[in-house]
């Protein structure tokens, strides 16, 4: 790998493959060469796809009469006749992405451009599997009502839900997020609902991928996300491609137990992360002093009016917080640390700037390019963004390939 694609400034080669039998990764491949460089002719595609012209000539054809591709007439170059173009559909095949959250739905529609088409929050009564199917089947056809787009263009769909998952034993917020759900195959449930393949998440995972494509990460390909959903999730990027783990469950922080920079240390499950730097911990103290079913929207005006509660806990959520930064870099050795998810921009701004001074780590250089922590960019629709991107990738490129693309970055909404 170049030190341009180190660095996410450049999109990773991906070579066809000749063989009839191969067909089906050549059609991703040269989905692949056009969707990252914009729009080019056949001769173009086969030099950078290494595919026969002939083979080329085929899948584009192929392409065209599916809708993926659309001809956008000759590009002018020096003598002879100049090559016809094609590009990306915009107005072809959808991929979706949803969030599944304990009190609310995030969703989000893509064009195979990667463009955001339409996408939307709403709130969630009950997270239970007889419930949430339905809902986000109603929220597809609401998103695809407002790009009039009929339900058949969708081609691809990912959903994100809380971890762990699949694990016995962890009494930690995560488990608890989603009642109902244990035993049940969510895959299929939401597959038979949509009426679509779907693809399940680690929240905090697709979170970064939504932030690698859409927001502060888009010129970083080696960062750690801090995802707050209810609890706290950690998704990885290397080299532009996440760390999932064996299980999915790479990067499940908040059930990590550390001692805070200031206090008394717990231990065991109480002494988890998240049950003190969360949302859900922040909910907990605000219902304490009377002030129950608080959601994100309403945590801004309380930050402006110096809410001593809320004062406290972002405090509180820094001492623990600050020694998590450090081992985050001694671990993985990012690029930077962001901070992201469902709190509001105000708070994740003032939490951050509690951190200081962040304790010594593989991080502390003076000639750093980015601060040790920044805030992410795409607000509470990250981890649907990432879901709606997978799903794109699955579809599309032979390999899973996050690095830039100037096309999604001009697309952000």
């Amino acid at each position: 790998m170049t030190s341009s694609e180190k660095q996410g400034r450049g999109p990773r080669l991906v070579i066809g493959s000749n063989p009839e039998r191969n067909r089906a990764h050549n059609r991703r491949v040269v989905l692949e060469v056009i969707r990252t460089h914009g729009h080019m002719g056949r001769t173009e595609i086969a030099r950078r796809a290494r595919i026969t012209p002939q083979a080329v000539a085929n899948i584009v054809e192929e392409l065209l009469g599916e809708g993926m591709l659309v001809q956008l007439g000759r590009l002018r170059s020096g003598r002879g006749q100049p090559p016809i173009q094609f590009a990306i559909n915009p107005d072809g095949p959808l991929t979706g992405g949803v969030e599944i959250a304990a009190d609310h739905i995030a969703t989000t529609l893509l064009d195979l451009s990667g463009a955001v088409r339409a996408q939307a929050i709403a709130p969630l009564e009950s997270a239970t599997p007889d419930q949430v199917p339905g809902r986000v089947s109603d929220e597809i056809d609401k998103l695809c009502s407002q790009i009039g787009a009929s339900r058949d263009r969708l081609i691809g769909f990912g959903a994100v839900m809380p971890g762990p998952f699949e694990i016995e034993g962890m009494s930690s917020v995560g488990p608890a997020t989603l009642p109902g759900w244990k035993g049940i195959d969510a895959k299929a449930t939401l597959s038979r609902a949509i009426g679509q393949p779907v693809s399940i998440e680690n929240d905090a995972t697709a979170a970064a991928v939504g932030e690698r494509l859409y927001g502060a990460g888009r010129q970083i390909s080696n960062f750690c996300f801090l995802y707050f959903g209810v609890g706290l999730g950690l998704g990885v990027l290397k080299d532009g491609v996440p760390l999932r783990g064996a299980f999915g469950n790479a990067g499940e922080i908040g059930h990590v137990a550390l001692v805070p920079r200031h206090g008394v240390p717990s231990y065991g499950p109480d002494g988890a992360l998240e049950r003190f730097a969360s949302l859900y911990a922040l909910r907990e103290k605000l219902a304490a002093s009377g002030r129950p079913n608080i959601d994100s929207e309403t945590l801004e005006p309380l930050f402006a009016n110096n809410d001593p509660v809320l004062v406290d806990w972002i405090r509180e959520a820094a001492d623990y917080l600050a020694p998590t930064v450090a081992m985050i870099e001694n671990i993985f050795d990012p690029e930077t640390v962001v901070f992201g998810g469902n709190l509001p921009d105000v708070i994740l701004d003032a939490l951050i700037a509690a951190l200081e001074p962040l304790p010594v780590s593989v991080s502390t250089r003076s000639e750093r390019t980015q601060p040790r922590v920044i805030r992410g960019q795409t607000g509470r629709f990250t981890a649907a963004l990432g879901a709606a991107a997978l799903a794109l990738h699955n579809i599309l490129s032979p390999q899973l390939s996050l690095e830039y693309s100037p096309a999604v970055a001009a697309a952000r909404p």
